[in-house]
Parts: structure tokens; C-alpha cells; sequence
């Protein structure tokens, strides 16, 4: 035992060495907060004092917090200290502040893409930011949510709390390229162990194996850890990109989705399912209304707006009922939020029939007549929307 400790405080003292002998290291955060935290640990003070005093000489004003070297010394002294005495593993950089929750899932923010609720499959791309849009665009069956993970602290807590806001989500795929350094975040190598192996509660929560700079999942509870690790199965694919071979992947997990998970502790309320009404009365939009019709003859739509007086005042001929709803928006003829759901519903179905040849009435927008509405129309409304 007292020969591995030896071990561990030369090594400790190697890489702060390193640290010391790069000027760059002088003026980061990095470099000062490790030697600020390791002068705070009487154990490291007794053996590695004289350096750690010749290092804080070296210090000059602060320039940045860090500079995402690609081998880091201080991160690296700070890790083997840990293993010496594990309260330096709560030390200065690469924060880990408990983070905002709010209300419905996912209850905290992220680089992610919502697909639906109810679906099984989860899926980290890691630093590959660009499989978001390519797997969201396939449309792929089973698939929850997707998005990206950078660090291996707050990034980790923020991905397990949304999961286990989601009792649906029973598998989670990590892909994509991880950081590829001596010593970097390495947020995929960090959850894969975090799922094998859980984490180390007398190394302040640091996950066991994880090669990462700060490991720590100080904002989560054992219980929160454990839940995660029995709720979802973590299917490695660490450097997989091919976006037809993760569809796959989705598509088969999927298949075997066990149902609910029932053990998650909860957090946030969750978001309950409710009874949709129909409207019950009818409020004339004070900019007006439109008569709708598609010309078989010229394959297009064509489109006219009244004051709610009856006066006709513009008309319109469009392709597409994207292009119609698009000009319509643009020059303010709708300000209602019904109005313009009522006619986004009716062109879609002029649409359809235009592209069918199928007959096409245009329904009346849907509840009774609001007579009291703020509009300037006295007249009762008859024919078109109304």
C-alpha cells in the first residue's frame, strides 16, 4: 500500500511538472484551481508541499478557465491526487452547479431533439452533433429523443434526469465519435462505465473506471444512479456513424421494449394526458375571412379574403397549400390563432383534392357565432368559413 502511494504522489508531482514547465498553464484556470485544490488537502500538502509553492509562484492573472488542451497535466495530477485522497476530486474547474428544472419532459435543457414520448429508444450521439438532423430525418420508428453529449459531469446528470423523467425509455444507444484525447471529457467512455460499473460514493460520486477530467456526479443521489441503471440497457456503438446501421440499431431495440419502467424516483411532475374540447363558440377574426375553392382547370388554389362588412379585398392563386398560408401570414390577413388553424385544416383539403380530383366543400369554421365578438361586422354571416 505505502509503495502505491509513493507511486501515486510522484506521478501527481510528474504532471504538475508538466503543468509548471508550459507557460500557457501559468495564466488557465485549469493549472490554479488544481494547485489551489491540492494545497488544501492536508495529505497532499505533507508530501508534495515545496512544489505545489513553487507552482502557485508561477501564477499570473487568469486569462482563461480552460483551454481544452489536448493533454491537460493538471486534470491529470488532479485525478492520481484523488486516488490519494479523494476530497481533491471536488476541486475548482469543469463546474458542476446544480442546473435549473423545469416543468414537462425533458425537464432540463440540452442539445437534444424530441421525437415522441412514448417511444423506447434513446440516443447520445456524442460530439457528433450532425446525426441529430441526419437520424431525426429518417423518421425512424421507436425513437424517443436524440442529442449530443459533451462533458462527463453535467452532461451525464442532465442525460440521466430527462431519461428517468421518461419511464418509456428502456434502451439508450451511444454513438458517434468521442473526444479523442490523452485526457478530454471522453463522455462516451464516461457513461458506458457509468452503466457497467455504477459509481464510487466514498470518491464523491465519481463514476468507477471513468478516464474522463472530472467524472462527478455531484447533483444526483445513489438511488437516481441505480434507477437509471436498471430502467435502461446502454448499447455501446462508441465511433458509429453510419446512419443506416443506427436506424437499424433503433428499429431492433425497439422490438423488444419490456413497457414502463416503474422505479424511477420522481422529480418533476409529470405531464398528464388531457381531455381535448371542442369549441363551443365561434369569435370572427376582426381581420376578416376567406372563401376558399380549387381550380381543377389550372391545377391551382385559389384563395379570397372579405372584410367581416362582406367587401372583397384581395385575392390569391398559389401551387401549394404551403405557399398560400406562407403569403397569407406575411400580409396579416389572419390574427387569430383559430382563424389560422381553421385555414391551414382547408387548404390542406383543397389541396388534397386538387391533387385528386376529389369534389371539395369548404367547411364552416367549427362553434356557434360569437355575436358579441370584437369585430366591426353587423351583418350575419352566412357561406364561406363562417
Amino acid at each position: 500500500m505505502k509503495t502505491r502511494l509513493k507511486i501515486l504522489v510522484q506521478k501527481t508531482g510528474d504532471e504538475l511538472r508538466q503543468a509548471m514547465a508550459a507557460k500557457k498553464c501559468w495564466r488557465c484556470g485549469c493549472f490554479q484551481d488544481t494547485v489551489n485544490t491540492l494545497q488544501g488537502s492536508a495529505t497532499i500538502n505533507d508530501a508534495l508541499g515545496p512544489l505545489l509553492g513553487e507552482a502557485q509562484a508561477l501564477f499570473e492573472p487568469k486569462r482563461y478557465d480552460c483551454l481544452g488542451c489536448e493533454v491537460c497535466w493538471p486534470a491529470v495530477a488532479q485525478n492520481l491526487a484523488a486516488e490519494i485522497d479523494p476530497v481533491v476530486a471536488e476541486g475548482g474547474h469543469c463546474t458542476t452547479e446544480e442546473p435549473e428544472i423545469r416543468q414537462g419532459w425533458p425537464p432540463l435543457p440540452g442539445d437534444y431533439q424530441v421525437i415522441r414520448f412514448q417511444a423506447p429508444v434513446a440516443m447520445c450521439t456524442l460530439n457528433s452533433d450532425h446525426l441529430i438532423r441526419e437520424l431525426v430525418g429518417t423518421n425512424i420508428d421507436g425513437l424517443s429523443i436524440i442529442g449530443s453529449l459533451h462533458t462527463e459531469n453535467l452532461g451525464i446528470e442532465h442525460l440521466i434526469r430527462n431519461i428517468l423523467a421518461n419511464p418509456h425509455i428502456r434502451f439508450l444507444v451511444v454513438c458517434g465519435e468521442d473526444t479523442r484525447k490523452a485526457i478530454g471529457h471522453l463522455p462516451g467512455q464516461s457513461l458506458v462505465s457509468l452503466a457497467r460499473h455504477g459509481v464510487d460514493e466514498k470518491m464523491r460520486m465519481r463514476i468507477v473506471e471513468a478516464k474522463g477530467k472530472r467524472p462527478l456526479l455531484k447533483n444526483l443521489d445513489i438511488s437516481q444512479i441505480s434507477a437509471f441503471r436498471q430502467q435502461v440497457q446502454v448499447l455501446e456503438h462508441i465511433g458509429l456513424t453510419d446512419v443506416q446501421i443506427l436506424g437499424d440499431l433503433i428499429m431492433d431495440a425497439a422490438t423488444h421494449d419490456p413497457g414502463a419502467f416503474a422505479g424511477a424516483p420522481l422529480e418533476v411532475n409529470p405531464v398528464p394526458i388531457e381531455e381535448a374540447n371542442a369549441p363551443a363558440r365561434l369569435t370572427l377574426d376582426p381581420a376578416g375571412y376567406f372563401i376558399l375553392y380549387p381550380d381543377q382547370r389550372h391545377q391551382r388554389l385559389m384563395l379570397e379574403h372579405y372584410s367581416n362588412k362582406g367587401v372583397l379585398t384581395r385575392r390569391f392563386t398559389a401551387t401549394s397549400a404551403a405557399s398560400m398560408y406562407v403569403t397569407v401570414i406575411n400580409a396579416e390577413l389572419i390574427s387569430r390563432l383559430d382563424h389560422a388553424a381553421y385555414l391551414g385544416r382547408e387548404l390542406a383539403r383543397a389541396e388534397y383534392a386538387l391533387r385528386t380530383g376529389e369534389r371539395y366543400i369548404q367547411d364552416r369554421a367549427p362553434g356557434d357565432l360569437n355575436q358579441s365578438s370584437n369585430t366591426d361586422c353587423n351583418c350575419k354571416p352566412s357561406g364561406g368559413e363562417r
